[in-house]
């Protein structure tokens, strides 16, 4: 992997990225209004970014979901989401639902994953949370396109 610098999209298309993050403030904003709290949205924007493999949105992410409350084990059990047991029904729909929409290439979102979804998400929800994953993917290709760097942190966590 070359280490030259990329074009930084926000930068270069300044009104493109505007419009990107008023998107992603009305889609979050809208995620609170259908009931979904701080802890399912960052659970759902960390896994996709970790799916798509954007360090950059995961270490933003993180520390969201760290503001939100969620612990260092909740957010190491992210990746074995499936298997493990601090997760509830519905942040597991949810979990899945990112999945689908993060691999949408592979499969669509399956009948069997949208009726699953849909029986413990309400269509608010559903709907809410599909604008959430579309907007956290978009915000992860353009990082990952710029090669957004992350650095190492301090021992001082700074």
């Amino acid at each position: 992997m070359s280490e030259q610098p990329r074009v930084h999209l926000s930068r270069s298309a300044k009104p493109a990225y505007q419009a990107l993050d008023a998107f992603a403030k009305t889609v979050r904003q809208q995620a609170g209004d259908a009931g979904l709290d701080d802890r399912m949205v960052e659970l759902v924007q960390l896994h996709a970014s970790q799916l798509n493999g954007c360090a950059y949105c995961v270490r933003v992410h993180v520390e969201r979901a760290v503001a939100a409350g969620l612990d260092a084990d909740v957010i190491a059990q992210l990746a074995t989401w499936r298997e493990s047991g601090v997760f509830t029904d519905r942040e597991r729909a949810a979990l899945e639902l990112t999945e689908s929409f993060t691999f949408i290439h592979e499969a669509g979102i399956p009948d069997d994953v949208y009726d699953r979804v849909g029986g413990i998400l309400s269509e608010r929800e559903y709907v809410a949370l599909s604008w959430l994953i579309v907007s956290i993917n978009s915000f992860n290709r353009i990082a990952i396109a710029g090669r957004y760097p992350v650095p190492p942190r301090s021992a001082t966590g700074e």
